[in-house]
């Protein structure tokens, strides 16, 4: 793949100064959105599927999973659990298909912020959480709409397990190390990440054009 994307331009040269200030927000007001049908049919469908694998098997999340490159990454990564891709575009995951998703996974079309809080309300507990290249949202009046400053952000906590999150934007890392920090009480760092075996096609993209990848990971329990 030809390395052509655009380095993120942000007139932020470091984490919001009013993310902790948000996040207090979210964490003392949960998020009362009514959810859509569509996005119970597909934790349903979901659910089903690793009923019919093994329904004792620990659960991942692929969360923003795009094409499902990732999900199966995933899957062959951690063989004894079981894999949820979840990606909002139905354009996205059938692009390029059909993939030989394996038995451990399976990849649905639903809306995050509803995926999680459903996920979260049936009880279920994650032993992996993945957000991969999320959309940055990079302007300074955006910061409600990348993840660790949206609403939905607290469930996090109640869904747990060991959460990444990469970018190629350093500022998104820094803050969503800041927001993890916060949500699970103990320090969370920035650090500089390269690969020889990119997991997406941005992934692959953002190498080729010489940017500079960031990662953070926490452990919520």
């Amino acid at each position: 793949m030809s390395g052509n994307s655009r380095f993120i331009h942000s007139a932020q040269d470091g984490p919001h100064a009013d993310l902790a200030a948000l996040l207090g927000r979210h964490l003392a007001h949960p998020f009362r959105k009514p959810v859509a049908d569509y996005n119970r049919a597909a934790l349903t469908a979901a659910l089903a599927a690793r009923a019919a694998w093994n329904a004792q098997a620990p659960l991942i999340l692929d969360a923003g999973c795009g094409v499902g490159w990732s999900t199966l990454r995933i899957a062959a990564d951690f063989p004894g659990h079981f894999v949820i891709g979840v990606d909002q575009s139905l354009d996205r995951l059938d692009r390029g298909k059909p993939l030989p998703v394996p038995a451990n996974a399976v990849l649905v079309r639903a809306d995050l912020v509803d995926f999680w809080r459903l996920l979260a309300g049936e009880g279920i507990r994650l032993a992996r959480h993945y957000n991969l290249y999320p959309n940055p949202w990079p302007k300074i009046g955006h910061l409600a709409r990348r993840w660790h400053g949206h609403a939905v952000f607290p469930v996090w906590r109640e869904l747990g397990g060991i959460v990444e999150c990469r970018s190629n934007w350093r500022i998104y890392i820094e803050e969503m190390a800041q927001a993890l920090s916060l949500l699970g009480g103990r320090p969370v760092t920035a650090e500089a990440y390269a690969t020889d075996a990119p997991m997406t096609p941005f992934e692959k993209k953002y190498l080729a054009s010489g940017h500079q990848l960031w990662r953070c990971q926490a452990d919520l329990g």
